[in-house]
């Protein structure tokens, strides 16, 4: 039971913080790259987490950790924080809060293929549901709705789903921030070039607003996001904890409206609801 609850609140914990990590990658799209974005938001948090693991004195991960702490990186160093970023030229960030209603789906499978554990079939019967209501909400036009912009979001979130599932189960063995930080380790050597590459040819138009975006990406949403997100799967199981992100929505679409001023359409609200009804019975019979 203590394990239980400790891993509800350390997963609460991380939801909070990355509630804030689509609004944050919008302000900063404004002044940065995607692609620039991606790649130094990877190397700070790199850096964070080698100082981290060096001042704790941690031991290398095994050689057969490898091949999962690569799926982790690709999931969610590079996969997820590049396809938002595309994503977030095309469309609002209130207009991609809604996709992440399908993220507890996502661990949620992935935790089933990659660590190994069996909801009940009620739960896919709810899954289902949830993602035609996205899907549904994608189709209709808000206002602020782009075909690539959408797809752009369907992928990252699959690729954040497996970054969470195979994350989550490692944390097991290493511990949830030793994870992402081996993880940020393993992409540094890809990220410092593709930083270098789109560095941009002057900081002159890059605005505040961006600046504290990155260093809240970089910080928060890279690194201390995932020490509790981690833990919490871990010790709570990933498709239930990972139900916490139902309340993800509900954060980020608050954050869009009063910090970005963006119009959050009662389509959207509509949706989110809807999504989390359905997660909220798929949790039942994970």
């Amino acid at each position: 039971m203590q394990s239980a609850g400790s891993g509800w609140g350390n997963g609460l914990l991380g939801v909070i913080i990355f509630s804030g990590s689509l609004p944050a990658t919008r302000v900063a799209v404004g002044g940065f790259s995607a692609l620039f974005l991606t790649s130094t938001r990877a190397v700070i948090a790199a850096l964070i987490g080698l100082a981290v693991l060096g001042l704790l004195r941690q031991a290398r991960p095994a050689r057969h950790d490898l091949a999962s702490l690569a799926i982790v990186a690709i999931g969610v160093v590079v996969g997820f924080p590049l396809l938002t970023a595309l994503a977030l030229q095309h469309i609002t960030s209130a207009h991609s809060i809604v996709f992440i209603g399908l993220l507890p789906l996502s661990t949620a499978i992935f935790g089933v293929l990659r660590g190994g554990e069996r909801p009940q079939p009620l739960f896919w019967l709810f899954a289902v549901l949830g993602s035609a209501t996205v899907a549904g909400f994608a189709l209709s036009n808000d206002g602020s709705a782009s075909l690539s912009g959408d797809l752009l979001m369907v992928a990252a979130i699959v690729l954040c789903g497996l970054g969470y599932a195979e994350g989550a189960a490692l944390s097991r063995r290493l511990g949830g921030w030793q994870v992402i930080s081996w993880a940020l380790l393993l992409a540094l050597p890809l990220m410092v070039p593709v930083a270098i590459w789109t560095w941009p040819p002057t900081w002159s138009g890059v605005s505040a607003p961006a600046w504290i975006g990155l260093a809240y990406v970089s910080i928060f949403s890279m690194f201390v996001g995932f020490i509790f997100w981690y833990r919490g799967l871990a010790l709570g199981g990933i498709a239930r904890v990972g139900q916490l992100q139902q309340l993800q929505p509900f954060f980020g679409l608050a954050l869009a409206g009063l910090l970005l001023r963006e119009s959050v359409a009662w389509s959207m609200i509509v949706a989110t609801a809807l999504v989390v009804v359905c997660v909220f019975f798929a949790r039942r019979f994970a």
